[in-house]
């Protein structure tokens, strides 16, 4: 009882600094552990940590104890005899200055990261604590191999996470474009409710609304009475099998009979169906109307611009009767098969230009080029064209239009005089290039004369040695321009 009192007046007495470390310890380590030898200490200090480092004034460890059998240390006994930061990696050097430095200083124990390095590759990461015992550092360190597997695991995991959440964004990118730019009318319907959840612009044409006012309408509205108790089986049906026969309704307005199928899937803790809508194509022929996709054919084959459908690498399927008489031919036989380019003004380069476009941008407008004849006539045309990559078949289709009658007067003004290197740019396609060079040097030559001739008063004698021509060349160029009165040649 002495002891302890005395104890605690030491306590009291120590430095502010003293009391600090002396916080959450033994109260009496005089009597608990009184008769301690070196080799129990040092069973204590070993048993307390992974690793136990006795490090002397200098920072040089003088022992080492290891105890975790999981701990890969290689070489551990070598560090004996060599300064604590030659066993760590670059960046923990400074925490071990630090640990010595708060270690001397008697201030409040800190716990730092080290990391040292292994064979292995990937450095052993330890927690260390240091304190100040008979003139010597004992450096506790706890092993972080365990935690740093757990963090590694979490940031595996959230990139695994990340992955599939971007995959999933992709997935449902694709899945509105398709939604969107589908032929066929489908919408999306909740099993409960029976209400329209989502429909694609399709299905609003067909029915004849938009697509936001059809969502949150009831399904069965959309058709007549007649067709709604058909529709309502259908939905029933679907649950228990998964998808039912079709039926076969009638729209609200009479104007279009369809077929109606549905599917179930479910999503999130809710069920959809998803419903398409076909057109019967017996109604409309039983009601006198004639079919859509017959009515564009007779069109596009009567139209007066030539028409082409062919394949992705422009070959043709299909033309109508503008492009066989454009190209001089009398059966469609004669151009399947064969390759657009044959009748294509710049040969090898046209078609490569509107391919490429059309691979890249999905259409083309008003291409300026000129259309071969058979039998050697050229009409200058303009192409639009589109690409159709999705269907039975991936094609190209072409319309040609003659715009030769429209182009002749712009032609010819621009070959009798252009002004400025916008209509001369405005020949590129339609004028070949030679022709181009050549017009626009008559057309300086003209500008030179006229100049010559004002500065000169018309003195053609001085006008033609002003120009480095002869008297004979200069009335040559002059009659050719049409330019002065050539009556009195000899007079000058």
């Amino acid at each position: 009882m002495l002891k302890t009192e005395q104890s605690d007046r030491e306590a009291r007495h120590r430095d502010p600094d003293d009391r600090a470390i002396l916080l959450n310890q033994f109260e009496a380590p005089q009597e608990s552990l009184a008769g301690l030898d070196a080799q129990d200490t040092a069973s204590l200090v070993a048993a307390a940590a992974d690793v136990a480092l006795i490090v002397d004034g200098e920072g040089v460890i003088r022992d080492v104890s290891v105890g975790s059998d999981t701990l890969e240390l290689e070489g551990h006994r070598a560090w004996i005899g060599r300064s604590w930061v030659d066993t760590v990696s670059a960046d923990s050097r400074p925490k071990v200055a630090a640990l010595l430095r708060d270690a001397a200083a008697k201030s409040a124990r800190k716990w730092r990261q080290l990391n040292h390095p292994s064979a292995h590759g990937a450095d052993v990461p330890m927690l260390y604590s240091a304190i100040q015992v008979g003139g010597r550092v004992v450096a506790f360190g706890r092993d972080l191999s365990p935690l740093s597997v757990l963090q590694r695991r979490l940031v595996e995991a959230q990139q695994s996470i990340e992955r599939d959440y971007s995959r999933l964004r992709h997935m449902e990118t694709r899945y509105r474009l398709l939604f969107q730019m589908g032929s066929e009318p489908v919408l999306v319907v909740d099993a409960t409710t029976h209400k329209v959840v989502e429909a694609n612009p399709a299905a609003g044409q067909i029915i004849g609304d938009t697509v936001k006012r059809l969502v949150g309408r009831p399904f069965v509205e959309l058709f007549d009475e007649p067709s709604r108790q058909r529709v309502l089986a259908l939905l029933g049906r679907v649950p228990a099998a998964g998808r039912s026969e079709d039926v076969v309704a009638r729209l609200y307005d009479g104007k279009w009979e369809l077929t109606v199928s549905a599917s179930l899937f479910r999503q999130e803790s809710g069920s959809l169906f998803l419903v398409r809508l076909s057109p019967v194509r017996a109604d409309l022929v039983a009601r006198g109307q004639p079919d859509p996709q017959s009515l564009l054919g007779q069109v596009l084959e009567t139209i007066p611009d030539g028409f082409v459908v062919t394949d992705p690498d422009g070959r043709i399927l299909a033309a109508n009767n503008a492009f066989l008489e454009m190209t001089q031919l009398a059966a469609p036989e004669q151009v399947q098969g064969e390759s657009l380019d044959r009748w294509l003004g710049r040969s090898g380069v046209d078609l490569s230009v509107l391919i490429s476009n059309l691979r890249q941008h999905g259409s083309v407008r008003l291409f300026a080029t000129t259309l071969r004849g058979q039998y050697g006539s050229n009409a200058q045309v303009e192409i639009s064209a589109t690409s159709v990559p999705h269907g039975d078949q991936p094609c190209l289709g072409f319309t040609i239009r003659d715009v030769g009658r429209r182009l002749s007067g712009d032609a010819r003004a621009a070959r009798e005089l252009p002004r400025s290197v916008g209509q001369l740019t405005e020949l590129v396609g339609r004028v070949p290039m030679k022709d181009i060079v050549g017009e626009t040097t008559d057309l300086i030559e003209q500008l030179c004369i006229q100049a010559a001739l004002e500065l000169t008063r018309d003195n053609r004698a001085s006008a033609a040695e002003m120009l480095g021509l002869s008297r004979q060349s200069l009335y040559v160029k002059l009659r050719r321009y049409g330019l002065g009165d050539l009556g009195a040649e000899g007079d000058k």
